[in-house]
């Protein structure tokens, strides 16, 4: 299974999320004793322990949505455990944060596999739905 670190801007509930669907290593960045560090920090955990991070900070790691790669703690990485990028309009509440992340549980089930790859889920600013989208990064 997946080995899931969700970024402290998210719920710890989704930790528990994924560890009931079987991904028995998530954890939290509090859980791990990294509350507070700044993302060329965690990247460089991230990196050293294969995490997937859970985040929805997407800008800061892959870059601007249009360029992924361009800029971004991700932009000069060959190779990482792969990056999952919760998005929304606004505000995301908990309700938000687990509908959005029980795509992400789904997608995993179909293929768990994310090295070098971003996982994005993303509700729509006119509410129409969630958009899923899977993305080799760097792009090949």
């Amino acid at each position: 299974m997946t080995k899931l670190l969700i970024d402290e801007c998210l719920s710890s509930e989704l930790a528990l999320m994924a560890r009931e669907r079987g991904h028995h290593e998530a954890s939290h960045v509090v859980w791990i004793g990294k509350s507070g560090w700044k993302d060329w920090e965690l990247k460089q955990i991230l990196l050293a322990e294969d995490w997937v991070l859970v985040t929805r900070n997407s800008e800061d790691f892959r870059g601007p949505r249009e360029a992924p790669g361009s800029k971004g703690q991700y932009s000069d990485v060959s190779i990482h455990a792969g990056f999952v990028c919760l998005n929304a309009p606004a505000g995301m509440d908990l309700v938000l944060q687990k509908e959005l992340f029980s795509e992400v549980l789904d997608e995993l089930d179909t293929d768990g596999d994310l090295t070098n790859q971003i996982l994005e889920v993303t509700l729509e600013a006119d509410e129409a739905g969630i958009q899923i989208e899977r993305y080799g990064y760097p792009a090949e």
